[in-house]
């Protein structure tokens, strides 16, 4: 089936098995961003080279010095599926795929040189052991971690930590010392600085290529990916946002010649989401899920709009911005699969 899905109708494609799109790294972008990662590693010197294979999603696993890459950035359709069901495909632009190819080639080194088991990483970091959260509370004051990902997203868990700090010394021409001059953050990257110029030269001992959760042994349908994805992804909103909906928009009876607020916010739906999940490291999914219940509030209360369209998408993407910030510190921040 190799190249035949491409001519597929969506519901058709929608119902083939992952494992039959037979998707290859080469020739595709990927494989050109692979490239410039292996480029960035050798100007540090190192001698460490992750491979690579497709899945569903972005990871490095526990013991294996390789990266996944998701499926869908092996061609266009599937990122506009991806874009379509997901209202995002992660890493799709060259600056975003990058900045996680060091994050993921973060945790790619420290399983190959089993960095983790150092004393001075355990005393900066945190036990790389430590049970691995379904969700965390970010704390965006917080000067002990470096801010690389969306989301905070070193807070999560020890070895994401590190992998952030190196993504953050591994980003070419990036000024981390004076960025984070008198942050508790600048000794972890220090760190990293003086343990990769000691492992520069040396050979891996963990060269395993071991490949987990390829995608040609996925036998599942896009259509269920998707749907497994999406529930992975929705987060049960607290339902107080009423108040605040009142004070952006205005009661139907005392301005019937202003536009219905839920016709504007569907208009605006996946521009906020965009927007609002890029601020917070919230998924545009699940803040559009946030944005479908604010829609039917605003369609029940018959809500019109209040001011002009600018002042009120400034004040709905404050809105949205405080709530979704307000379930993060609640602890239901969804951890990246």
């Amino acid at each position: 089936m190799a190249g035949r899905w491409q001519k597929f109708s969506e519901e058709r494609l929608l119902n083939t098995r992952m494992c039959d799109l037979t998707l290859k790294v080469e020739g595709t972008i990927i494989e050109e961003r692979r490239a410039r990662l292996l480029t960035e590693l050798e100007a540090k010197g190192l001698r460490f080279r992750p491979h690579f294979w497709i899945s569903e999603e972005w990871f490095t696993p526990d013991g294996v010095p390789g990266i996944a890459v998701p499926f869908y950035l092996t061609h266009p359709r599937l990122t506009s599926l991806e874009r379509k069901f997901m209202l995002e495909a992660e890493g799709a632009t060259e600056s975003s795929c990058l900045r996680i190819l060091r994050h993921e080639a973060g945790h790619a080194i420290d399983n190959a040189y089993r960095l983790h088991r150092r004393k001075r990483w355990r005393e900066l970091f945190g036990s790389f052991t430590e049970p691995y959260p379904d969700a965390y509370r970010p704390r965006p004051a917080s000067k002990r971690f470096v801010q690389h990902l969306n989301g905070w997203y070193a807070q999560a868990h020890p070895a994401e930590d590190f992998a952030e700090t190196f993504a953050v010394w591994m980003t070419p021409g990036y000024p981390w010392r004076r960025r984070y001059q008198g942050w508790a953050a600048l000794e972890k990257l220090e760190y990293v600085d003086a343990l990769m110029a000691e492992i520069a030269g040396e050979t891996p001992p963990v060269r395993t290529r071991r490949q987990i959760e390829p995608l040609s042994e996925a036998k599942h349908t896009l259509a269920e990916y998707f749907e497994r994805k999406r529930s992975h992804y929705s987060v049960e909103w607290p339902g107080y946002y009423d108040r605040d909906l009142r004070a952006i928009f205005v009661e139907e009876g005392r301005s019937r010649a202003r536009p219905p607020a839920a016709s504007y916010l569907r208009s605006q739906r996946r521009e906020f989401s965009r927007i609002v999940g890029e601020a917070t490291g919230f998924p545009p999914y699940t803040i559009d899920q946030l944005l479908k219940t604010m829609i039917a509030r605003c369609g029940s209360m018959k809500l019109r709009l209040r001011e002009s369209p600018t002042r009120t998408r400034e004040r709905m993407l404050l809105m949205l911005t405080a709530h979704t910030m307000q379930v993060a510190h609640a602890g239901y921040f969804p951890i990246a699969v």
